[in-house]
């Protein structure tokens, strides 16, 4: 958890009930409503303020996601911003008040993993908000206090909502290790990729090309400090450092042809069954170092964080539409649709 700032704010309320969209299994969900929850030891409640969705949202929905990674019936939803409404024993008063964003990987903490800060690579079974634990499409959201970061007073919480993603964006941009002056290629140009072009423009690259089939989305990476863009199969490789976000079934492939002997590949797309295959005569003969990433350590979270209190990073406009709790399947269904015209779908508990 973050270090909170001294002095008292005003108290959030929460509701006596929450309502929360519940996914039953595959393509069944309803809106239900519980008494609103007490935090216990160690923890805080959220009264949630915007929670996105993406793409494994609809997996979940849809019955696509592996069933180790989900558990139903389940509350999805582990894109949110909130404020802190109470405070279990063992947790800072200070922290009431407090607007928060948070991560949602629920790591052990004592695995050799977790020690030496890899808490995404944590050795225990999987369990994250939104899959395995209730997720933000509520009103409220029970979380691990030590698992928050704190926010300034006057935060844009819709935006904040998108610092989930932000993370992801940030974990591939340190993986990558680039440097000024190296030419970067960004595969994808949804969320994560736009996210992570503006991670990689600040290291000040020669060239920083995004490559996505759909003109429009590709465009946008321009404002988010992309020095050009292409259709995939245009243009010349040679890239120095290739970040793949797409996960088409070709787009790993495509992402190891765009790099240079001794270039440096990271993949964060997760393709589903068909997807094709690296060459291992390619990643020897041209000694190619090829990173994945699933999820966000802690540190990728400070960093994207950091970057957004300080301004370096706005997500806002990247949120395209938004829906009130109750047409949460309506919301669903514009993710992962195609349509260029829809960028990060939004729910707002309170509308």
């Amino acid at each position: 958890m973050g270090a909170a700032r001294s002095g008292r704010r005003a108290p959030v309320t929460a509701p006596a009930r929450t309502r929360s969209v519940l996914v039953e299994g595959p393509g069944r969900h309803r809106l239900v409503s519980a008494p609103t929850p007490s935090p216990g030891p160690g923890e805080a409640l959220v009264r949630v303020a915007a929670a996105g969705l993406c793409g494994s949202d609809r997996e979940v929905y849809d019955g696509g996601r592996p069933a180790p990674y989900v558990r139903y019936p389940v509350v999805p939803g582990h894109e949110w911003a909130g404020t802190v409404a109470a405070v279990g024993d063992g947790v800072p008063d200070a922290l009431n008040g407090r607007k928060v964003v948070g991560e949602n990987f629920r790591t052990c903490l004592a695995c050799d993993r977790c020690r030496a800060g890899e808490t995404s690579l944590c050795a225990a079974a999987y369990d994250e908000t939104g899959f395995t634990r209730p997720g933000a499409f509520a009103d409220t959201l029970l979380v691990p206090a030590r698992l928050l970061h704190p926010l300034p007073d006057d935060a844009d919480l819709d935006a904040a909502a998108l610092l989930e993603p932000a993370a992801v964006a940030a974990a591939a941009a340190l993986a990558a290790r680039a440097v000024p002056g190296e030419r970067i290629a960004v595969l994808g140009a949804g969320t994560l990729g736009l996210l992570a072009v503006r991670f990689l423009a600040a290291v000040s690259p020669a060239g920083l090309i995004a490559v996505d089939p759909r003109r429009a989305r590709a465009e946008q990476a321009l404002a988010m400090g992309a020095t050009g863009t292409r259709s995939p199969g245009t243009g010349p490789g040679g890239f120095d450092v290739v970040v793949e976000t797409a996960g088409a079934p070709d787009t790993a492939a495509t992402a190891v042809e765009l790099a240079r002997r001794g270039g440096r590949v990271v993949l964060t797309g997760l393709p589903g069954s068909g997807a094709r295959g690296l060459d291992p005569v390619r990643l020897v003969t041209d000694h190619l170092t090829v990173r994945g990433v699933f999820g966000a350590p802690s540190a990728a979270w400070t960093h994207a964080v950091r970057a957004f209190t300080t301004g370096l990073l706005d997500p806002a406009p990247l949120i395209t539409h938004t829906f009130p709790l109750e047409r949460w399947g309506e919301a669903v269904a514009l993710v992962g649709g195609g349509d260029p015209g829809v960028g990060k779908v939004l729910v707002r508990p309170e509308g």
